[in-house]
């Protein structure tokens, strides 16, 4: 059987065995999609990534799989993509091709040469309003939400549901088979205020029981923060993930935009190889 290298990586944080692991493949050629997709269970982490030569102007290609299936666009894979090959390219921009076409992911360097942050242009998500009821029941709260309930796909799919503060996020526990049930990628809980944010991202549809650091939820919630006007457009939010299950990741997010359009959305954060 051929021989496959591959870096794991652990996104959202400076401190070794924190974050989000993401496993990247750095040479997928020759690796069909069921073997892909046997290599993400395999693992078991959030995401595995496989990089392929580039077809659409990019650095690369990627394709993303969780332990259940592929996804267009997730975002730790990417931010950690990014760094596992920026780094010997010695890139300060470096494009990613994805399922949602390309995403720029600009890495900032420290004065040795080593990428100190990145930060990734993501897709604009396309958002729809849902009914509150099956989500709150599948996170068993009893609590209204403080803003509309709302479906934000950027290539992953993250239902928003905004709790009073952080105390309150601490302490769902959520129905998970009923979760795996109601669909899309994620079921998202938030609180904080201002520029700080704490989130917990449940994902059991897709093998995620919950996830440590969710990229491609930060940028949604940026939006909706700024959607329904508890953060101003072009501000950059910090959210806080990961603590309930022993890997704290911190996540920056802004979105751009204003009078109901999304012009931009950026997420940045570090990484530890």
């Amino acid at each position: 059987m051929a021989t496959y290298r591959y870096v794991v990586a652990d996104v959202f944080t400076s401190t070794p065995l924190q974050g989000n692991p993401v496993a990247v493949f750095t040479d997928a050629r020759g690796l069909d999609e069921p073997t892909m997709q046997a290599l993400a269970l395999e693992l078991n982490l959030s995401e595995s990534v496989f990089v392929l030569p580039p077809e659409q102007g990019g650095h690369a290609r990627i394709r993303i799989f969780t332990p259940r299936s592929e996804l267009p666009f997730a975002g730790h894979p990417t931010l950690g993509t990014a760094f596992v090959l920026g780094q010997p390219l010695q890139l300060g921009v470096i494009t990613l091709e994805t399922g949602k076409g390309l995403v720029p992911v600009v890495l900032e360097r420290d004065e040795r040469g080593g990428i100190a942050f990145g930060r990734m242009t993501q897709p604009v998500p396309r958002i729809e309003p849902v009914g509150a009821a099956p989500f709150l029941a599948a996170l068993r709260l009893e609590v209204e939400p403080t803003l509309p309930v709302e479906r934000y796909d950027n290539g992953a799919v993250h239902v928003l549901v905004g709790l009073a503060d952080e105390q309150a996020v601490a302490g769902v526990s959520p129905d998970f088979a009923a979760l795996a049930e109601v669909g899309g990628t994620g079921v998202a809980v938030f609180g904080g205020s201002g520029a700080s944010w704490t989130a917990r991202m449940f994902a059991p549809g897709s093998g995620v029981p919950e996830d440590p650091a969710t990229g491609s939820m930060a940028g949604p919630l940026a939006c909706h923060l700024c959607r329904h006007g508890l953060v101003e457009w072009g501000a950059e939010i910090v959210i806080s993930q990961g603590a309930a299950i022993g890997r704290p990741s911190t996540l920056h997010a802004r979105a751009e935009g204003g009078e109901g359009l999304i012009d931009a959305v950026e997420v940045g954060g570090v990484d530890q190889p």
